[in-house]
């Protein structure tokens, strides 16, 4: 699995990489078949203060890709809110690819 995490118009800290990658441990525990995964943070050069840090990943999967995004006045509310989002995108792709036949019933003569 590739994990790229950048920041534009900020610096990423290793404090805030840290967050980030523990925060993708809960996706990666419910579904362990990531490709590559995209992380970007940036501030927004807004004149109103609220939902100016935003954070958006790109998860690349064996079935295809999902991308979430959040904003937030804080930088870690964001990434809070953007890993609720792909966990749940996470969950309704593990479903669709799971192997939903079941044996044909017996017929009793």
């Amino acid at each position: 699995m590739n994990l790229t995490i950048s920041g534009h118009h900020l610096e990423v800290t290793p404090a805030l990489r840290t967050y980030v990658t523990s925060k993708l441990d809960r996706i990666t525990r419910h579904f362990d078949q990531l490709v590559d995964i995209k992380v970007l943070l940036s501030v927004e050069k807004q004149k109103e203060k609220d939902k100016r840090q935003r954070a958006e990943c790109t998860i690349h999967v064996k079935g295809g890709d999902m991308f979430a995004e959040s904003a937030d006045e804080d930088l870690y509310a964001a990434v809070d809110a953007l890993m609720d989002k792909l966990d749940r995108q996470v969950g309704k792709h593990k479903e669709k690819t799971k192997d939903h036949h079941h044996d044909a019933a017996k017929r009793l003569m």
